[in-house]
């Protein structure tokens, strides 16, 4: 080897070199630059809670604080109102009505086996990501997302199940301490991830389980709300009679709401879910605390938001499994550093499988195709800006609401309507859809109705057991 060719060689490693460590440092300071971000899923949260005003009273202090340090979305719905479907299409970016996933007993993952999760597509750009608790529907976690998983961890029930109610339909304090609690649990994992260091950015995804039936917490969370101070929803008679049959079928009153009605349980069962979201604001608040004494409290993106609505009783309606104001409307938090300005309140229609792309579009990810939902930062960035993207939640196939800031049209399958005037009919008792006055109204909403529904996907026996 001559003197020459042995310097030329020695440049070029030297270059290589430089340039290794070049990159390793653009790469360092990106990952530094890239946010983080808490993704929060509660299982069953409807607007019952305090910055949503869905019942007088309620005591949620940590969800309350965090409100005044972010963006609350007033009008935010599920794309599905039941676990499986709304998750799924949450983390996938694909409609129900395109996927064919409608109900809980549907497996979402052999009907969309090549879709890119939120936490796949995070793992892909570099992030180091984690799962813990109920993400995903419990029957169909998909493990394929997870580098790293914490399952759900089960609670105490007490000595006699069922108590008051009947199987999975049940409430009651238990003899246990918060930390025999799973969330509790959970949020251990997630205290102990937060408190670790790290050299990439990090997502991580925290499910918390309650208020999901059965409504079993501890004894002093159901002493926060005495009996005689219970309030009932505020209810009309015959409230059915101008919902058509689709409606009325999915309503069930002869199922949960004559149970309920016929063995005075119906300040019972809104004691145990009141306690069940005291409790759940509890363990949320030790995770923002662990957060925010963390190094990445500064820099992280925080989402929260509720799976789907739920009835107490409105409609004669229980759970969710419908298409109505309670079913379909979910509380709905984000922090974005540097994004949104704390105490900001959005009243413009949005959904929850809006999270894929505008988590996206926060942490500078590469754009993805397929997604069929809105990036809301523009939202973030103004509250008020102008927005013409109506809500679309579907249960069922053929059956689907769209909801605008100011009205509700549901078309069912068998092509029967309601329409509802939220300006003047905020629980939406009196149906104008067979009124003429407002057919151009109907006609407009309707164009957000999905242009495609699949046929239902392969169902699984045990799927729906926990619904």
């Amino acid at each position: 080897m001559n003197i020459s060719s042995f310097n030329k060689k020695a440049l070029y490693l030297s270059a290589a070199l430089l340039l290794s460590v070049s990159t390793l440092k653009v790469s360092a300071q990106k990952n530094a630059e890239r946010p983080n971000v808490l993704f929060i899923a509660v299982d069953d949260m409807n607007d019952w809670i305090g910055p949503f005003g869905g019942y007088p009273g309620v005591i949620t202090p940590n969800l309350d604080k965090l409100a005044k340090q972010g963006e609350i979305f007033t009008h935010a719905y599920c794309s599905a109102p039941a676990c499986n479907p709304s998750r799924a299409s949450i983390m996938t970016g694909v409609r129900p009505a395109t996927s064919g996933v409608y109900h809980n007993d549907q497996p979402w993952r052999p009907v969309l086996s090549k879709a890119v999760t939120i936490p796949q597509y995070f793992t892909a750009n570099g992030y180091d990501v984690e799962g813990i608790g109920k993400i995903y529907h419990d029957a169909y976690n998909d493990l394929a997302s997870w580098p790293v998983y914490h399952k759900v961890v089960p609670s105490p029930k007490p000595a006699q199940s069922p108590v008051y109610g009947k199987a999975h339909f049940d409430w009651s304090p238990v003899d246990a301490k918060d930390e025999d609690m799973g969330d509790y649990k959970n949020v251990d994992h997630a205290l102990n991830f937060l408190n670790k260091d790290r050299s990439k950015p990090f997502f991580l995804a925290v499910g918390f389980t309650r208020p999901h039936l059965p409504w079993y917490v501890p004894q002093k969370y159901f002493d926060l709300y005495p009996l005689d101070k219970i309030q009932l929803p505020e209810v009309i008679e015959n409230d059915l009679n101008d919902v058509p049959a689709a409606g009325v079928k999915i309503a069930k009153p002869q199922g949960d709401h004559k149970f309920i009605t016929e063995n005075n349980q119906w300040k019972k069962a809104i004691q145990g879910y009141l306690a069940s979201i005291t409790f759940t604001d509890g363990q949320i608040g030790r995770l923002l605390d662990g957060l925010n004494k963390s190094k990445y409290g500064k820099n992280t993106i925080v989402v929260l938001f509720g799976d789907h609505g739920w009835h107490l009783g409105e409609k004669e309606h229980w759970r969710k499994f419908a298409l109505w104001e309670e079913a379909t409307r979910v509380p709905f938090f984000v922090i974005a550093p540097g994004v949104t300005k704390a105490g900001s309140v959005s009243n413009r229609p949005v959904n929850l499988m809006d999270l894929y792309p505008t988590l996206i579009e926060l942490a500078k990810l590469p754009q993805k195709k397929g997604i069929e939902a809105n990036s809301i930062v523009p939202l973030l960035k103004n509250p008020d800006t102008e927005w013409n993207n109506p809500s679309l939640t579907t249960h069922g196939l053929g059956n689907h609401s769209v909801r605008t800031e100011r009205y509700r049209y549901i078309k069912y399958e068998d092509g029967s309507e309601e329409l509802y005037d939220h300006e003047n009919d905020k629980q939406e008792w009196k149906n104008l859809a067979k009124d003429p006055k407002y057919t151009s109204i109907k006609a407009e909403l309707a164009k957000s109705l999905p242009k495609v529904n699949a046929p239902n996907a392969p169902k699984q026996k045990g799927g729906s057991l926990q619904d």
